[in-house]
């Protein structure tokens, strides 16, 4: 992609960034070059990150304001944005005693070759009866990150998906995948979810989410079956521009052979410890 290319994506995905929580049930609070977005009723909850054509940079004292907001509403103190986009938050934020983790952000080249389909991937709808598992194989993937076989495998998920939470993410992914704004793809081998991944629409641009392989299934291609899937059903839908976050360096030469390529960089802020 040229310099060109890039900042036009990279211009379209602040856009998207802006739009995805407000769709999603969040209201946005002004902090001037900052903005919050809190979750209203059920779902998951955001973050802040900076204001969509805000003029000026944050300033530690920014960050600190929207610290002490997002403590007094009991969420998750946590920053999400785009280095090459918003090039002096990182100092603000690590001012304020956050610490910044990096994470590859890449797109999909629209020359790249599709991969032939998964045997064992397919997509879920809001009825599907692994639904629950889906779900649930991400939070014991990125419980145990990185590309290597882990430890946690079918018994580990048949206790997580008997947990409470498991029927509340049940419930939230059912209802995106009945109103259309989301997708899942999972691969299922004797009728065990191994792998499972979404990705979440806004108008031509979707973002490819939560991909996450039970470790005990690691290095079967299954990450990569399932993002293919969910490439091809986004192009499926009209999706003109398809993007995600790379979890490392190893992740993202996997995502590579799906023809992902990165474009920057994307920031994750939280507090340390």
């Amino acid at each position: 992609m040229t310099d060109h290319m890039i900042d036009s994506t990279l211009s379209e995905l602040e856009r998207y960034y802006d739009t995805v929580p407000r769709v999603g049930g969040a209201r946005a609070e002004d902090f001037g070059p900052l903005t919050l977005f809190v979750q209203e009723g059920a779902g998951w909850p955001y973050y802040a990150r900076p204001a969509l054509g805000g003029s000026g940079a944050a300033t530690a004292a920014d960050v600190r304001r929207v610290l002490s907001r997002q403590q007094e509403l009991g969420v998750p103190q946590a920053f999400e944005w785009v280095a090459e986009t918003s090039p002096s938050l990182r100092a603000a934020v690590e001012e304020a005693g956050l610490s910044v983790h990096a994470h590859p952000l890449m797109v999909l080249d629209p020359s790249a070759e599709p991969l032939p389909p998964h045997p064992e991937v397919r997509l879920l709808d809001a009825d599907d009866p692994l639904l629950t598992a889906a779900v649930t194989v991400p939070a014991l993937a990125f419980a145990a990150p990185g590309t290597t076989v882990g430890e946690a495998g079918p018994a580990e998920l048949a206790a997580a998906t008997a947990e409470p939470s498991a029927e509340e993410g049940r419930a939230r992914a059912a209802g995106k995948l009945a109103a259309g704004t989301s997708a899942m793809a999972a691969a299922v081998r004797d009728g065990v979810v191994l792998c499972s991944g979404m990705y979440n629409p806004v108008g031509d641009v979707a973002e490819v989410v939560g991909v996450g392989t039970l470790p005990s299934a690691r290095r079967q291609g299954l990450a990569l079956g399932v993002t293919a899937a969910l490439v091809a059903e986004a192009l499926s839908r009209g999706a003109r521009t398809v993007f995600l976050s790379a979890g490392d360096e190893d992740v993202a030469r996997i995502y590579g052979r799906a023809g992902f390529r990165r474009v920057a960089t994307a920031l994750i802020a939280e507090p340390q410890g």
